[in-house]
């Protein structure tokens, strides 16, 4: 049996996916069927313009990070899970900066969908609800900041940290649970 040939939807995302690894400037609709092989016309059945072409390109981005971070959430279990995804988060950002930066361009490409329960945000949720019962919400959005700043400032270079380092910064930063008090506690 024979594979299945992608449709020229998916070939003209992966196209433009390569072309990003170039700069954003360097994805255009003509640039992107030359390098399918269709007419100049041909990606215009799919997308209305290179904006569309854009935001298919980062679901996908999102969709492969979902991905990293259940693969990561496997590999451990309760407080060292969090931390192998926040490593993972960091990994994929340094290993696709202008997919990470594309993902996070604009508010329609936001990370937090307004349903917390799925796609990559959702795999850190549950893992933080896990390890955090009390105010699990805000301690998902803190880890969150966490790992997407040290992401940034990683591909920035900004911070040179291997995945080594970075597994130290967010161990020293992802308190143990029965060090998180639930507000308005003091010790």
């Amino acid at each position: 049996m024979s594979e299945a040939k992608p449709g020229l939807k998916a070939v003209l995302v992966h196209e433009a996916s390569l072309l990003l690894q170039q700069g954003i400037e360097a994805v255009s609709l003509r640039r992107v069927a030359m390098a399918a092989g269709v007419s100049p016309m041909a990606p215009y059945r799919h997308f209305p313009d290179k904006a569309a072409l854009l935001g298919a390109v980062a679901e996908q981005g999102f969709e492969a990070l979902r991905l990293r971070l259940e693969a990561a959430d496997r590999t451990a279990q309760g407080r060292a899970a969090l931390i192998a995804q926040g490593v993972a988060y960091v990994v994929f950002a340094r290993e696709q900066p202008a997919l990470f930066r594309l993902m996070f361009a604009t508010p329609e490409q936001a990370c937090v969908p307004v349903d917390a329960t799925v796609g990559a945000y959702g795999v850190l949720a549950r893992r933080v609800a896990s390890v955090y019962p009390q105010d699990h919400a805000a301690m998902a959005t803190g880890c969150w900041s966490l790992v997407h700043g040290l992401a940034t400032l990683s591909m920035d270079q900004a911070v040179l940290l291997d995945a080594e380092g970075v597994h130290a910064v967010l161990s020293a930063m992802t308190p143990a649970a029965a060090e998180v008090q639930p507000p308005g506690r003091a010790e």
